[in-house]
């Protein structure tokens, strides 16, 4: 069976659904960590809003997290210096700095497990990445230090430490903040309008809508379609393994990820693009008889991301040809952290007050990236391949996963159980239902 440990640890609150045409100041559509979190802080805010989901919330990609709060994303400040610069890269990082801030605050008011730990970005082979890195924060004035041992099953090069992060039980967290909200569950977002939001319950008036769906449903406007693409990437939760005392990734796209839970160590990897073949949790596995050969695996689940042209998220206004509209996506595998990050930003642009980190994550920023023409590329491959089922979404050609038994598309990550059901979107209904 698949269920991340959070899961099987936590109870959600159930919330019933719309009845019937409704306003309020700011509507929220999608209840993941994000929309929870735009909720929370503009209720604390004084601000009336309304949250939608269409099924339950934190039912999708919020329960299959790592739940890592950390302003270390990666060797990513190396990258951020080059291309956006240092004020903005500084920004990014006290962006996170302050989301994580906010977390520990909220920490010590709500049951959520949360504890401080030094997080640790590892390289197996190339320390000159790590040099690169710690010339780069040095630079910025972002505190780090270079360790060479590590409590991990094998042999690294090195890796770069940011101290006094943290860890969460983001269920337990997302309970403790959804309680006092105004949220209406199992009602589905149908069409979008200015001031307005039909509903398959009721239409919602409402002058600000923020579009939290993980990925953007509302293809008409912002391009994200093509400037996102889906990568999915798996998860063991292991008793009687070895408790790493700190949260650790690979440097490499698809390395190991680990963290430990009440006794439990969570191994991540094998990332690989949605749609586009990967081994699951073999690879997983098979470390798992190597390097911990009397640990019991306990828990097995999928997680999927949002990855963005630049490695930033995208969250601000949706277009510019739609007022009153915003979005938060594009979290590149640090959803817990970008999650708040997005809700102080929105919590100011929709009262009108200016946020010191908007800039840095406007969508409306350069999309000139090569990125972007491998994305098309992969886009205009599945759209001319002839072959069934397709995507609602956008109409390219599904592919068989045999790993979790689903269809999913290599275009935009839209997954789909056996029988057409919707598991994840940007599409919005099953297999050849309509979409927007």
């Amino acid at each position: 069976m698949l269920n991340s440990v959070w899961a099987e640890t936590a109870r959600i609150p159930a919330f019933p659904p719309l009845e019937g045409d409704t306003r309020t100041d700011v509507l929220i559509v999608g209840g993941g960590m994000a929309g929870l979190l735009c909720a929370y802080l503009l209720k604390r805010a004084g601000v009336d809003c309304l949250l939608v989901e269409a099924g339950r919330i934190c039912g999708g990609i919020s329960r299959n997290t790592t739940a890592k709060l950390t302003s270390q994303h990666g060797l990513c400040y190396d990258k951020l210096l080059k291309s956006l610069g240092a004020e903005k890269a500084r920004l990014y990082w006290q962006a996170n700095e302050a989301a994580l801030a906010q977390y520990r605050q909220l920490g010590r008011e709500i049951p959520c497990g949360l504890e401080t730990r030094d997080a640790y970005v590892y390289t197996l082979d190339s320390p000159e990445k790590l040099r690169r890195e710690l010339e780069a924060l040095e630079l910025l004035g972002i505190p780090a230090d270079l360790v060479q041992d590590l409590p991990l099953p094998f042999r690294t090069a090195g890796a770069v430490r940011f101290r006094n992060q943290a860890q969460f039980h983001p269920l337990k967290f997302a309970a403790g903040i959804a309680e006092s909200l105004n949220i209406r569950e199992r009602t589905t977002a149908l069409e979008f309008a200015p001031g307005t939001v039909k509903t398959d319950r009721g239409t919602v008036r409402a002058e600000t809508v923020i579009m939290a769906t993980h990925f953007p449903i509302l293809n008409k406007h912002g391009g994200y379609f093509l400037r996102l693409y889906q990568s999915r990437s798996y998860v063991l939760a292991l008793e009687n393994a070895q408790d790493v005392n700190g949260m650790y990734l690979d440097e490499r796209e698809g390395g190991l990820s680990f963290r430990t839970y009440e006794g439990r160590l969570l191994l991540g990897g094998g990332g690989h693009r949605t749609g586009k073949q990967g081994d699951g949790w073999k690879g997983l596995e098979s470390f798992v008889r190597t390097h911990y050969p009397e640990a019991d695996i306990v828990c097995r689940w999928a997680a999927q991301d949002c990855m963005s042209l630049d490695g930033v998220p995208y969250i601000g206004p949706y277009s510019r040809a739609t007022p009153g509209l915003y979005v938060a996506t594009g979290f590149n595998k640090w959803g817990m952290t970008s999650s708040m990050a997005a809700a102080m930003v929105l919590r100011d642009l929709v009262q009108g007050r200016e946020n010191p980190f908007a800039p840095v994550f406007s969508p409306a920023r350069s999309s000139l990236h090569p990125q972007l023409a491998v994305n098309a590329l992969a886009s205009a491959a599945n759209l001319l391949k002839p072959t069934a089922p397709r995507c609602p979404h956008l109409g390219c050609a599904l592919n068989w996963n045999p790993e979790e038994r689903s269809w999913d598309c290599p275009c935009h990550g839209s997954r789909f159980a056996e029988d057409g059901k919707l598991l994840d979107g940007p599409a919005t209904g099953g297999i050849f239902t309509k979409n927007l």
